[in-house]
């Protein structure tokens, strides 16, 4: 009985010791992100979800968000300019960190968080369509719908430098959405379009118990559609080039 307990004890201990997976994990940032408060909404509910913790480090770490050089792969965006994370080593935390960013979660919860200052954060978009459809219209009309309007809050053209809103996304920015036909298609029913704006046959009217917080635009059907006509004929953001160029 001995001999077999002295052979059990030997084998159990001559087994190789069980590597513990992470828990934790070193984290950089740009400051402008860690400015934004974002690392603030996103660590504690990935914390909760997965069981690992992040702890924000300046220069080396386990994992560097960063922004996308050429070859890498994106995990989130803000406006046109596209992050990626990089990570050192094998740290098993830093992995699922990376895992959560692409997951369905992670997407969710990048695009829930609203910072007071800036554009907000999104998964990044999809790879640029190679073709698309024709879109009836007068484009020629549409460059003056946009400049005439839409240029309060987005930037119309390619280098254009009048006053838009940062937090909006400029017209080539958006022709990088796969869905973008879609989006201009029916810009004036999503929001923050239907508290400001009409198209003459198609819109409701305004809401008296919610007047249009700023001087309200009313377009008609054809405008509508010829805006959609000259977007087509923008080229979409080289959002790579952008980054590479500051």
């Amino acid at each position: 009985m001995r001999i077999r307990l002295a052979i059990l004890f030997l084998a159990l201990t001559a087994l190789p010791a069980r590597t513990e997976e992470a828990r934790e994990f070193t984290l950089s940032a740009p400051p402008e992100i860690v400015a934004s408060g974002l690392l603030d909404y996103i660590l504690p509910r990935f914390a909760l979800k997965t069981g690992r913790r992040a702890r924000l480090v300046d220069g080396t770490a386990d994992a560097k968000l960063g922004p996308a050089g050429p070859g890498a792969a994106p995990v989130m965006a803000r406006g046109e300019a596209l992050y990626a994370l990089d990570l050192a080593g094998d740290n098993d935390a830093a992995q699922r960190f990376a895992d959560w960013l692409g997951s369905e979660i992670g997407r969710n919860t990048l695009a829930s968080f609203a910072p007071t200052d800036g554009p907000p954060f999104s998964a990044p978009p999809e790879v640029l369509p190679e073709a698309a459809a024709p879109v009836e219209g007068d484009a020629a009309l549409g460059r003056e719908v946009a400049h005439e309007h839409c240029a309060r809050c987005h930037r119309v053209a390619p280098g254009l430098t009048a006053m838009t809103l940062g937090s909006t996304p400029s017209f080539a920015a958006l022709k990088t959405l796969s869905d973008w036909a879609d989006r201009f298609a029916a810009f004036y029913a999503l929001n923050p379009h239907p508290a400001f704006l009409r198209v003459e046959g198609i819109s409701p009217p305004f809401d008296p118990a919610r007047p249009p917080p700023i001087v309200p635009v009313e377009i008609t059907a054809a405008e509508a559609e010829a805006l959609s006509a000259y977007v087509a004929d923008i080229p979409a953001a080289d959002l790579g080039a952008d980054i590479q160029s500051r």
